[in-house]
C-alpha cells in the first residue's frame, strides 16, 4: 500500500492533522508523526474511524536518529513525505538570545534538510515520490520583528528548490507551498478568540490542502515547484 509521512501534526483542526485525513482518504496509509503521543494518535485513531489507514509515530523533526526511524517504518512503499513542523518566532534581533534563534532555524529549516534527505535516500532506489515542504510568507520577504523566523523559512524554501533541481531527473517531485496568511484552524481561534469574527481573512484550511494535493498529482511532465495561497483581503 502507498505510504505517506506527515511530520509537524498538531490538533484536528490543524494543517499537518488535515493533510493526513486528505491522503488516507485518497487511499494512501498516512503515518502522522509529531512530538505529542496523544495528539498524533487521536489523528490517527480519527482517521482510522472514517475508514482510513493510519499509524502514529512519535518523532522530533530536529532529532537525526528520530527522523532515520521515522523512514525506516514507512518502508518501501513510501510515495510522499510532507514536512509541516516549524512554528513563528517573533523577536526583534538585538534582543534575541542566540539559542533561540538558533531553535528556530533547527525546527524550520535543519529539520526540513533531515526529513528532506532521508525520504530522498528511500525514494532514490525506485526513483519515484514527492516532497512537500509547507512554507509561509515569511519565505519570500524579511519582515521586522521576524528575522529568526524569516531566516529559518527563506532557508527551508532554498533548501527545498535546491532539492527539486537536483533530483527532478531521478523522478522525484519536490515542491513547496506558501501559506501566505494565518490559517483558519485550532491554533488561531484558542490563541484569537475573536478571529472567529473576521474568518474570511484567514486562509482556508481546506484551500491549503488542496494545493498540496495538486502539486502531488500533477505527473512528471507537468511539475510545479511552488503554489501560494492567499485570502482574497491578503495585501501582497
Amino acid at each position: 500500500m502507498k505510504t505517506a509521512v506527515v511530520i509537524g501534526v498538531g490538533p484536528e483542526r490543524g494543517l499537518g492533522a488535515q493533510l493526513c485525513r486528505r491522503f488516507a482518504a485518497d487511499g494512501l496509509k498516512v503515518i502522522v508523526a509529531g512530538r505529542t503521543k496523544s495528539t498524533i494518535e487521536a489523528v490517527a485513531h480519527n482517521i482510522a474511524s472514517a475508514g482510513g489507514e493510519a499509524t502514529a509515530f512519535v518523532a522530533d523533526a530536529t532529532r537525526e536518529a528520530d527522523i532515520a526511524a521515522l523512514f525506516d517504518h514507512a518502508g518501501a512503499e513510501l510515495e510522499l513525505a510532507i514536512y509541516n513542523a516549524g512554528n513563528n518566532t517573533p523577536g526583534r534581533i538585538a534582543e534575541m538570545d542566540a539559542d533561540y534563534f538558533e531553535r528556530s532555524w533547527r525546527v524550520a529549516c535543519f529539520g526540513g534538510f533531515l526529513f528532506g534527505r532521508e525520504a530522498v535516500r528511500r525514494m532514490l532506489p525506485k526513483r519515484a515520490g514527492t516532497i512537500l515542504f509547507t512554507g509561509a510568507s515569511a519565505s519570500l520577504r524579511g519582515r521586522a520583528g521576524y528575522g529568526a523566523f524569516n531566516s529559518a523559512k527563506a532557508g527551508l524554501r532554498a533548501l527545498a528548490q535546491a532539492m527539486a533541481k537536483e533530483y527532478a531527473a531521478d523522478g522525484i517531485h519536490v515542491g513547496h507551498v506558501v501559506v501566505d496568511g494565518a490559517i483558519a484552524g485550532d491554533k488561531i481561534f484558542q490563541r484569537f478568540p475573536d478571529a472567529a469574527s473576521r474568518e474570511d481573512a484567514l486562509v482556508s484550511i481546506e484551500g491549503i490542502v488542496d494545493a498540496f494535493a495538486f502539486l502531488y498529482s500533477q505527473p512528471p511532465r507537468a511539475w510545479s515547484f511552488e503554489v501560494d495561497v492567499r485570502t482574497n483581503k491578503e495585501k501582497w
